[in-house]
């Protein structure tokens, strides 16, 4: 398909590249144990700040490297880099990470607006010992994006929850919660290989698709929501989340009660609602440079527009990071997503990926094709459904301001596809483009 060309070619440039590359900083190492190698790497009581304790602290749910760990409970290739500013006070190790966007966006065809918006997350996560066998970790993350305001921003072909509490959102994305996580996980060891976890968050990510956008290392660069954005991850702000799981090696199996509803227009507030929709995920990390993932979900009233109506989702994934070039590494995401409501299936697919050459420079590109019945509307109703398809291709370049800081420039270029029934709607295939700043805590 044609809307898969521009990712697939950097996949295969970013594979021809990686593969002649050693593996920094650890060679020779049988990256099939490196969880086990993590086990007994733990650094010594005492404050250690901007240490890169990462590679050698086992992550909050298993005996395995903190490096697995995205976002909610979800699972990254063990290899995955680990940003963030890490200090050790007493028991409790301490990471900071943020990054904050300034990013003028405009979206052209007779669909398309302008507009200039900040994007971006704040998080801080605290974990300890919890007793000989257990760990505890606390997470919070916050996001500038309220303050774009309740429209959004443009972006073609994109659908999702209300913004404005009266309209659909159509050909725009809307902006994330204030509070994006306030959560707490509790896991106890039950042998070398195995233990068993329990997560909750008000709001927090049940177990159900792929990492978050925003946490992939394939496209967390990119400050594009993807179009394929409510069917793959939209629930990682669920106002109301239990998940409990268990971990054998590099398997885990984990379920979820959560509040189905999307998040409101109201944007700096904390909501509470019934934990009435389910989630059940299966994750599997054959070797330490892939991460699979199976999940199915059942919501109750996802959308604040359509109270009486449910959702099923069924989403499949698999994520391939290797190191590249001078302390740099490639990343590729490929996953389908399938909604179904009212007796109609809608299929999404993505393919996406990242290559940071060095220090300095990142290059990502991504592509999709959905079905959609959210971008016109019949007597009042959801109109057919239209497979529709995008491709973007960017790139950022970073400047170190200090060793923990980094300002950064960059732009991406999109092209959207849509079949002939809708090119009186968007003026044919439109492009759109985006160029942004960026300031990063790492």
């Amino acid at each position: 398909m044609k809307w898969f060309l521009a990712a697939a070619l950097l996949a295969a440039a970013g594979s021809a590249h990686a593969q002649t590359q050693p593996m920094p900083d650890m060679p020779g190492m049988d990256h099939s144990k490196m969880h086990h190698a993590a086990a007994s790497a733990q650094p010594a009581a005492g404050d250690m700040a901007g240490m890169d304790m990462s590679k050698g602290m086992t992550g909050a749910l298993g005996n395995y490297q903190m490096t697995r760990e995205a976002s909610g409970t979800s699972w990254q290739p063990d290899i995955s880099e680990h940003a963030g500013l890490e200090v050790m006070r007493g028991p409790w190790m301490i990471m900071v990470h943020g990054l904050l966007n300034g990013v003028y966006d405009r979206q052209n065809g007779p669909r398309g607006d302008e507009k200039g918006f900040v994007s971006g997350m704040f998080m801080v996560m605290a974990q300890r010992p919890a007793g000989e066998a257990g760990t505890l970790q606390l997470r919070a993350m916050l996001s500038p994006e309220p303050l774009m305001g309740p429209r959004g921003y443009p972006l073609l072909l994109a659908t999702g929850e209300t913004a404005d509490g009266r309209t659909p959102l159509v050909d725009r994305q809307h902006p994330h919660d204030l509070f994006m996580e306030l959560s707490a996980s509790y896991s106890r060891k039950l042998s070398l290989d195995d233990s068993a976890f329990v997560y909750a968050g008000l709001p927090g990510e049940p177990a159900f698709g792929p990492p978050a956008f925003m946490h992939r290392a394939s496209v967390m660069d990119s400050p594009e929501a993807p179009i394929s954005h409510h069917w793959l991850d939209s629930t990682h702000i669920s106002f109301g989340v239990v998940t409990v799981g268990l971990v054998h090696d590099v398997w885990k199996i984990e379920a979820s009660a959560y509040n189905g509803r999307e998040p409101d227009q109201h944007r700096y507030n904390i909501e509470t609602g019934a934990l009435d929709s389910s989630a059940v995920r299966a994750s599997w990390n054959p070797t330490a440079n892939w991460s699979l993932q199976a999940s199915w979900a059942e919501e109750k009233s996802p959308e604040q527009l359509d109270p009486g109506v449910n959702q099923r989702k069924v989403s499949a994934s698999a994520i391939y990071t290797t190191p590249a070039g001078n302390l740099g590494w490639w990343s590729t995401t490929a996953a389908w997503g399938r909604r179904s409501s009212q007796g109609v299936d809608l299929d999404a697919w993505v393919l996406e990926s990242a290559l940071k050459t060095d220090a300095n420079w990142t290059i990502f590109a991504r592509a999709e094709r959905v079905q959609n019945d959210e971008l016109t509307t019949v007597a009042g109703h959801r109109g057919p459904v239209f497979a529709v398809g995008k491709i973007s291709v960017g790139a950022i370049h970073d400047w170190a301001l200090s060793p923990h800081v980094s300002f950064g420039l960059g732009g991406l270029y999109a092209v959207n596809f849509v079949p002939n029934a809708l090119d009186a709607a968007y003026g044919n295939d439109p492009n759109g483009a985006m160029a942004f700043v960026r300031l990063k805590l790492h």
